[in-house]
């Protein structure tokens, strides 16, 4: 029975790492074998739970940051910039890159970046952050809990925000997520997070019951940034679709731009995040 809980646990850690992660089922299993040769380099009253995290931990980074980028690149897939000469283009959350969901074709890197100048040249002091991309490997591979982020050819970015008061750009991590700080339709406009809901599409409206945009009452939705915005990426040839909240395209005065889409309540909503894909 013992050994049954202990097969039960593993296989659940490694399936819990590699939805996560893609890369860090392997690892553990990897880490484990190490252990095995590795533990007499702890100290002798090191909690045996400490010294197995930490060669996890150290193999896992190790292979992040050393080996996965350029055994990525092989596949077609490559990091997005996180501490780079390029500051217009920045991970809204660190962890991001932790777990390797920063990865997309070079094409869509390329992109994505020369979208992030071309707004901090109209806005100087606008810079754009990322949220989930896709994993370094296998095309059709999920990036859970997305739907389409699978093939590198997808990317999440964030709206841009300013300071109520002052005007200010505000480069500020809102949710711990990055995600569910929406930007809610008003009176008179298409409320399709309602519709959704009331058509039973339960996940279209769940990130947003974790976030308490109370917090931040001087944070308000900056429309001529992200006008701006979202005009420079539907003007570009290699942007292939955008998707957003419909009462956002209307309220931007986005109708006329054709690669500017909606989703569709199978998904969640899109008024927290702009949804890139070649």
């Amino acid at each position: 029975m013992k050994y049954i809980l202990y097969l039960i646990k593993s296989i659940f850690i490694i399936f819990l790492l590699t939805v996560l992660t893609q890369i860090g089922g392997l690892i553990y299993l990897i880490s484990k074998l190490v252990f095995k040769r590795s533990k007499r380099l702890f100290p002798t009253k090191t909690p045996l739970l400490l010294q197995k995290t930490v060669t996890f931990l150290l193999l896992y980074l190790t292979a992040t940051f050393l080996f996965i980028p350029p055994l990525a690149k092989m596949n077609g897939r490559v990091p997005l910039p996180y501490f780079s000469k390029n500051a217009t283009l920045q991970p809204a959350n660190f962890l991001t890159v932790v777990l390797n969901r920063h990865y997309v074709h070079p094409i869509l890197k390329e992109l994505t970046e020369k979208i992030s100048t071309k707004i901090n040249n109209k806005h100087p002091g606008t810079q754009l952050s990322y949220l989930d991309a896709n994993f370094p490997f296998w095309n059709g591979f999920p990036l859970l809990p997305h739907i389409s982020h699978n093939d590198g050819k997808k990317i999440d970015l964030n709206f841009l925000y300013k300071h109520q008061k002052t005007g200010n750009f505000i480069d500020e991590r809102l949710t711990f997520t990055g995600y569910g700080f929406c930007e809610k339709p008003r009176e008179g406009e298409l409320n399709q997070p309602a519709i959704c809901q009331k058509r039973g599409y339960w996940q279209y409206n769940l990130l947003e019951k974790f976030v308490n945009k109370s917090r931040y009452p001087y944070v308000q939705f900056d429309e001529a940034r992200n006008r701006a915005l979202l005009q420079i990426i539907a003007l570009e040839k290699k942007t292939g679709k955008i998707l957003i909240e419909p009462h956002l395209e209307k309220r931007l005065q986005l109708t006329s731009y054709k690669k500017v889409r909606y989703h569709g309540c199978h998904a969640v909503r899109h008024d927290d995040h702009i949804h890139l894909q070649l």
